[in-house]
């Protein structure tokens, strides 16, 4: 399966004059200028340099920026999700003793990895929380080389797989058994099948009794624990801290290091990022991820994803793509009713394509972002109306085989209308990224004036201050000087006070 392209926007920069979403600056009659017309798309007859201008309004209210005050709440937040982590671990020692988790910014609603949107609930940024993460925790962490690992797709659509413990340890297969499904081997032997489902009802009951149990101890300066819901597979949690709320996505999920062979034919492909990370860096490791295909198994069959692969090409990408990017998906999440049927990985999994599709100098222009920004909205409505839309790392896999032919066009013609009046649904997606701001400011000053317990000031002394601050500075400057790398937190659950941070291959 190809990647969705149309051909006709394919080409260098200097091609654009033959672009369906630009016109000539000028019109030419018996080589006389007639008049002079701004750059302006054909189908909506919108004007480009509006459309840029708003792309940038967009961006300037949808980053958010961190104060040493905002750092420091994040780090407090943070570091109980891992101490609630690390008592889950000593629950029953079924989560690895050393783990590695992921965190990634943005919430799994934003398409930060591929679940299925229509069974996650409705959150709401300036209603619900100001900032959002997903956690991946690796519930078999299989990181050893020797380790043989047996993924069954026999049973699975592209791109998922069951996971069978049997040429596991007798160890390991004690511990995780009533997580796992029994079927019998071709020997008579018992096989068992690590259940995604059954999996993520255990971890959301342990962290259950954890969170239980913190709230019949409670300690000062602890984040207040404001909403706790469970979704199918994925854990979502509001934590308060000070004047920020901070929702995070938690999935329990299954660690590989290596590369499937599945996706092999991808790394044969040339790619955009070729030259500029090395191939050991986009294929350090993938996971399974609880959720299966439409037709498949729930209790058995898990989602690969490459979501460390996805950290590591993201800051490749140009920064005026990421930004029409960023317009579009909030655009496109306004007009969807049913967020399952078109979700925001799909959007990212089609700019990864424009990537690969296009010169990178075209892609490089800072004043583009306006032709990006239509054109994924063409990408977009094609793949629905063909109903196709192929992964970008396991391309024979269309993420949208599923779909009738009934709702794609649903889809197809609520796509059609931003298309046409791209200009009014950008003023919309900034009023609505304003109004969220609002909401957060509001929540944070009732925070202030009501007394509520920063982490500052549960510290008790500047002596304790100090620390703290010194920490919240560390991870602004982690952050700063690590744009777009794969920040990983190491945790040892026997002394949770300590931070174990690798970014890269960096440890701290």
């Amino acid at each position: 399966m190809a990647a969705p392209a149309l051909n006709s926007r394919a080409g260098s920069a200097g091609s654009l004059g033959n672009s369906p979403t630009s016109t000539h600056n000028s019109a030419f009659n018996n080589n006389k200028i007639i008049s002079c017309y701004p750059d302006l798309d054909f189908r909506s007859g919108a004007r480009i340099e509006e459309l840029n201008r708003l792309i940038q309004e967009f961006s300037k209210h949808d980053q958010r920026e961190y104060d040493d005050q905002r750092a420091l709440e994040i780090h407090t937040a943070k570091d109980f999700i891992f101490s609630m982590l690390g008592m889950v671990q000593k629950l029953d020692q079924k989560l690895p003793v050393a783990n590695e988790y992921l965190l990634l910014s943005g919430g799994v609603r934003e398409g930060v990895v591929d679940m299925d949107l229509d069974e996650i609930g409705i959150y709401s940024r300036g209603t619900d929380f100001d900032m959002a993460f997903t956690l991946l925790v690796p519930a078999l962490k299989l990181h050893d080389r020797n380790q043989p690992v047996t993924l069954d797709m026999r049973h699975s659509a592209l791109g998922h797989s069951w996971l069978s413990l049997r040429l596991f340890d007798e160890g390991t297969i004690t511990r995780w058994r009533d997580c796992c499904t029994l079927a019998e081997h071709l020997n008579g032997a018992t096989n068992y099948f690590f259940s995604p489902t059954l999996v993520a009802e255990w971890f959301q009951e342990a962290v259950a009794l954890v969170l239980a149990e913190l709230r019949r101890k409670p300690q000062r300066g602890t984040p207040k624990v404001e909403r706790v819901e469970r979704h199918g597979t994925l854990l979502s949690m509001v934590l308060g801290v000070g004047g920020s709320r901070m929702l995070y996505d938690i999935v329990p999920v299954v660690s590989f290091k290596g590369w499937p062979a599945v996706a092999q034919g991808w790394l044969m492909e040339n790619h955009f990022w070729d030259g500029k990370i090395t191939e050991e860096e986009v294929i350090s490791g993938f996971y399974l991820l609880p959720t299966c295909s439409a037709a498949g198994c729930r209790d058995n069959e898990w989602r690969l994803s490459f979501a460390r692969s996805e950290v590591q090409l993201k800051k490749c990408i140009a920064p005026g793509l990421m930004q029409a990017y960023q317009a579009c998906k909030a655009v496109t999440s306004r007009l969807m009713e049913q967020p399952g049927v078109i979700s925001p990985y799909h959007l990212r999994s089609l700019m990864l394509w424009a990537c690969d599709r296009l010169p990178a100098s075209y892609l490089a222009q800072d004043d583009f972002s306006a032709h990006f920004l239509l054109g994924l909205l063409d990408d977009l409505q094609h793949c629905l109306v063909n109903k196709t839309c192929p992964n970008y790392f396991i391309p024979q896999c269309n993420m949208l085989e599923h779909l009738s032919d009934e709702t794609a066009m649903q889809h197809a013609r609520v796509l059609a209308i931003a298309r046409s009046d791209p200009v009014e649904h950008l003023r919309a997606a900034i009023e609505q990224v304003k109004a969220a701001n609002r909401l957060t400011q509001e929540m944070q000053r009732r925070g202030s004036s009501s007394g509520l317990p920063s982490p500052q000031s549960e510290s008790g002394s500047a002596d304790h201050q100090q620390p703290d601050d010194r920490l919240a500075k560390k991870l602004q400057q982690l952050v700063t000087e690590n744009p777009g790398k794969s920040i990983s937190v190491f945790i040892n659950p026997d002394d949770v006070t300590r931070p174990h941070f690798r970014i890269d291959d960096k440890f701290f």
